[in-house]
């Protein structure tokens, strides 16, 4: 199972860019974050594949789309919380073996004015995949805006956005415990970043990831951050056995 997961940053954009076309047919699974569109694009409708959109009810703004060329069982738009689920942030697909969650994690904020919807949302997130994970594994593709540790920043201030401890305190607690980090997993240390500031060339972050849940870690064949450009993110890979 070959599965990519890219924050487009506006998929129109994108397509213009020209940098996703020569992809879409390379995966079994594609999964992207910040669409901005509640329409399907005609050079992505006419790919073959079967498309789950979950748009935002605001205009332009956050939204995910699923791109499987496996039918799934079943599909599950968002958390059936509404303050989340009214900004498209997550969509999930059952297959045989596994649940696929393509997700878009809030932002914090510049001056952290949502950071405790932020952390509402991880701790729901949370409970939305240890449910799952009762019938089948579980694997989380998204942007997560956080970064774990130090050596996934160019920078380091506990009052940014994706470096506050509350956050990182979250994902390292899932990931002590339920989940692993499929990148760190196959990577070790290595320092490569999959968001870079369009602004502030200096900033950059690890904070897109494919996560899996612990009894499927030793089906993880590959996972690296590809460097392919259209969008400040980076698309981050992921192959199971």
């Amino acid at each position: 199972m070959k599965i990519l997961s890219w924050n487009v940053n506006g998929i129109k954009a994108i397509l213009r860019k020209g940098a996703l076309q020569p992809v879409i047919n390379d995966y079994d699974v594609i999964m992207l974050q910040e669409i901005r569109t509640n329409e399907i694009p005609l050079d992505i409708a006419l790919s073959g594949s079967n498309l789950f959109p979950f748009p935002s009810k605001k205009k332009g703004y956050s939204g995910v789309l699923t791109i499987s060329k496996i039918k799934p069982l079943s599909v599950i738009k968002g958390l059936g919380i509404n303050e989340f689920d009214e900004e498209g942030r997550v969509l999930t697909i059952e297959l045989d073996d596994y649940f696929i969650i393509n997700a878009y994690f809030p932002r914090a904020g510049d001056d952290l004015n949502r950071l405790d919807y932020k952390i509402k949302f991880d701790l729901e997130i949370e409970k939305f995949m240890l449910e799952l994970r009762k019938r089948k594994p579980v694997i989380l593709c998204g942007d997560l805006n956080v970064a774990r540790d130090k050596i996934d920043s160019t920078f380091w201030d506990e009052k940014e956005p994706g470096l506050t401890s509350e956050e990182r305190g979250w994902i390292n607690k899932i990931l002590s415990t339920d989940f692993v980090d499929t990148y760190r997993f196959i990577n070790g240390n290595k320092i490569e970043y999959s968001w870079r500031s369009y602004l502030e060339k200096w900033k950059a972050m690890r904070i897109d990831y494919c996560i899996v849940s612990s009894e499927i870690k030793d089906r993880i064949k590959d996972s690296k951050i590809i460097k392919i450009e259209g969008s400040d993110h980076y698309p981050v890979y992921l192959e199971i056995l």
